[in-house]
């Protein structure tokens, strides 16, 4: 019997990038890095270059090994096993790295990023929906010309639907509806008639007697909407996230402002039933998002990401049900789930595909199925600054939709296009956002959509 070959040469360390690096993506992946001994920082690169090096320090890097660098000269002088903290993102073009993890959320400064990456034969790995909402068909036309890895990272809602989706279509399994939950569950204490979402917690009393779905599901839907609608549930980043699986899937939303269900997890395969089958979708082939409501001492979804499935054999699924896996009152979906995202604790997967295997999350390449969009939330005058900000990066005075790109207007701006630009002209009370609007688009991102304009 032969031996183990104990001589064989182990192989190279993977070495990232990582821009936005003071990021809560970011301190995830750096956390987990210092566990893998393949995986290794090479350039770190954030504005804010001292508060870099403190976080890493914090993390347990070496201080010694922490060399925030000004210049194109300091990057290139770095000895091996040195990291170098940049706040110029320009620095990384002369940077010696495998893999570039962007996770900036900035849609210009995230796709010059990337943009350069390729441009020097680096994989990316692209965090920031953001940037991928706008510019994502454009590099990854360009990865791909340029032999390199484009893709959106597994940890993060994106990746891990986009492969959860293709392991059902590659069982061969019917897919009605693909989605995720929203970031923070609605937890529902009977004892007090309260619902708590985060930190904010109001009366409910009436979701006492809505705890189960009854007949009518839609209407059981709508009554549990009505008692937490004094709670925002829906967000622009949910939004982007579902564009980025729908461009890579071909998948598009049922409704522009997507269902948002307020559901329990036992109930998805009923919710995400065709109407003609008692639930709430007009058509198969949707991606969605859904409220989890679970009371307190239920299990969270943990912002983890489902797949409903028509069964077909009653027999096979009526065993899987006796197992305990989700299946309609009818027998007829089923819902396969992930609860759980453990954002860059997983990346890593990601960075170790790209560099070893040159693969990305799907073999499908990426086109415009769909557009995000935003609607003006009341009337927006000639001269108003489209702001971006808060946690999940809202574009003040504009509501996110994502349209069905087949059917959206051709003028339509991106919304992430849109964000932080001025209005050239009025815009009215529930009007789209027309690229014509924008007196001052970022030419970058501006030919970036251009290019994908021309895959519809």
């Amino acid at each position: 019997m032969q031996g183990t070959d104990t001589t064989a040469t182990p192989p190279p360390p993977v070495r990232y990038a990582l821009t936005g690096a003071r990021g809560g993506f970011a301190r995830t992946l750096l956390a987990q890095t210092l566990r893998m001994d393949r995986l290794h920082p090479s350039v770190l690169c954030d504005l804010d270059a001292e508060g870099t090096v403190a976080l890493c320090a914090e993390l347990g890097y070496a201080p010694d090994d922490l060399r925030v660098c000004t210049g194109p000269d300091e990057v290139s002088a770095l000895a091996d096993g040195q990291i170098a903290v940049i706040a110029d993102a320009d620095l990384l073009a002369g940077a010696d790295y495998d893999v570039l993890v962007e996770a900036t959320g900035s849609p210009e400064a995230g796709a010059a990023a990337a943009r350069t990456a390729i441009e020097a034969g680096h994989h990316v790995v692209m965090v920031s929906k953001e940037v991928d909402s706008v510019a994502g068909v454009f590099l990854a036309d360009a990865a791909r010309a340029r032999g390199v890895v484009y893709t959106p990272g597994i940890g993060d809602q994106p990746a891990n639907l986009i492969e959860w989706y293709e392991r059902a279509r590659l069982l061969g399994l019917d897919v009605v509806a693909i989605g995720k939950s929203g970031e923070y569950d609605l937890v529902f204490d009977p004892s007090t008639g309260r619902v708590r979402q985060l930190d904010q917690e109001i009366d409910a009393p009436e979701l006492a007697d809505l705890l189960t779905l009854g007949e009518d599901v839609p209407a059981t839907l709508a009554a549990r909407a009505r008692a937490v609608d004094r709670l925002q549930r829906s967000a622009a980043a949910d939004y982007c996230e579902m564009g980025v699986v729908a461009n890579n899937t071909g998948l598009v939303p049922d409704v522009e402002a997507l269902h948002y269900p307020v559901a329990r997890v036992a109930e998805l395969a009923d919710v995400y039933s065709l109407a003609d089958d008692g639930g709430i979708l007009g058509g198969p082939g949707a991606v969605d998002v859904f409220s989890v409501l679970r009371l307190p001492e239920e299990a969270s979804f943990a912002g983890g990401v489902f797949v409903v499935v028509r069964t077909g054999d009653p027999v096979s699924w009526g065993l899987l049900a006796q197992k305990g896996h989700v299946v309609s009152r009818s027998g007829r979906y089923a819902c396969l789930y992930l609860p759980y995202h453990l954002m860059g604790v997983e990346t890593p997967l990601s960075l170790l595909d790209a560099v070893d295997r040159r693969r990305p999350v799907t073999t499908r390449h990426p086109a415009p199925h769909t557009i995000l969009a935003g609607r003006a939330e009341g009337h927006l005058a000639r001269g108003t600054r489209l702001d971006m900000g808060g946690h999940h990066h809202d574009v003040r005075g504009v509501a996110p939709v994502l349209l069905d790109a087949a059917q959206a207007p051709e003028d339509v701006a991106p919304l992430y296009l849109a964000a932080h630009t001025t209005l050239a002209r009025d815009v009215a009370a529930g009007e789209l956002v027309r690229l014509d609007d924008l007196a001052d688009p970022s030419a970058s991102l501006l030919d970036a959509w251009r290019h994908t304009r021309t895959h519809l």
